[in-house]
């Protein structure tokens, strides 16, 4: 199962994130499949990539609810949340 989550970067009390596609049994560091994104708390900063993020959202992947946060306060999800609504029942009915 592959999830949307968010990878830490950055140096010491200077935390970076990377939103990443990565698989459910890898660590937080470890290998990522795609990175669909990037976020700097601090300068409150997000940068998507939403071809990225709905391709995987339609294959399967789930996001953490920190990145379903991110995703939710996105501008440009703000035009496509009817699909992503769409998207999240879809994955409801799945299982």
């Amino acid at each position: 199962m592959v999830k949307l989550r968010l990878k830490r970067c950055g140096r010491k009390q200077r935390a970076v994130y990377q939103i990443v596609a990565i698989d459910v049994r890898s660590r937080r560091e470890g290998r990522d499949l795609c990175k669909v994104g990037f976020y700097d708390p601090i300068k409150n900063q997000t940068f998507l990539n939403i071809s990225g993020i709905l391709y995987f959202l339609d294959k399967g992947a789930q996001p953490t609810g920190t990145v379903q946060d991110i995703i939710k306060k996105a501008e440009g999800f703000k035009e496509l949340r009817l699909n992503l609504n769409s998207i999240n029942e879809i994955q409801k009915k799945r299982g």
